[in-house]
């Protein structure tokens, strides 16, 4: 890990702020640095809990998104809350950092521990607290597509 020198710097051009990553090339650290900052605009969606309570989750908390009919679930490392919002809606609202793997589906690809693609051409998701789903076959090529451009998802 190289190390990191930060500094700032005041620009009273600039509206909002600006951030430059400055290395000798792009590497596995600095593609990090660029993946933080780009969530730096967390995404929280409101929800019910099981009390019908509306509650904010942040969308870091988020593990997968499925629905059932009408009925949205928005499952979490907190817990399970009731979206009033349509599956379609909420994917609107969410970053680049989720990805739908079915109709009913969305997951959050930083909380994915591992993909196994079976021999029968199934694909079986496990999230990092040990639940896990399947993603539809018909999604499989998408997937695929964007897990190759996402490095070290994909052996």
């Amino acid at each position: 890990m190289k190390k990191i020198n930060v500094r700032f710097e005041q620009d009273e051009t600039l509206d909002g702020v600006d951030v430059v990553i400055r290395a000798r090339e792009r590497d596995a650290q600095v593609d990090a640095l660029i993946e933080q900052f780009s969530y730096a605009e967390l995404i929280r969606l409101t929800a019910l809990d099981r009390d019908g309570c509306p509650t904010v989750i942040d969308e870091n908390d988020v593990l997968f998104i499925s629905a059932d009919g009408k009925n949205v679930q928005i499952v979490t490392v907190h817990g399970t809350y009731h979206a009033k919002q349509s599956l379609q809606s909420v994917e609107e609202r969410l970053n680049h950092g989720f990805l739908r793997i079915s109709r009913f589906e969305i997951i959050n690809l930083k909380r994915v521990r591992r993909y196994d693609f079976t021999i029968g051409g199934t694909l079986r998701i496990e999230f990092e607290n040990g639940m896990e789903t399947w993603a539809s076959r018909r999604y499989i090529p998408i997937i695929k597509e964007k897990l190759s451009g996402e490095e070290g998802y994909l052996c």
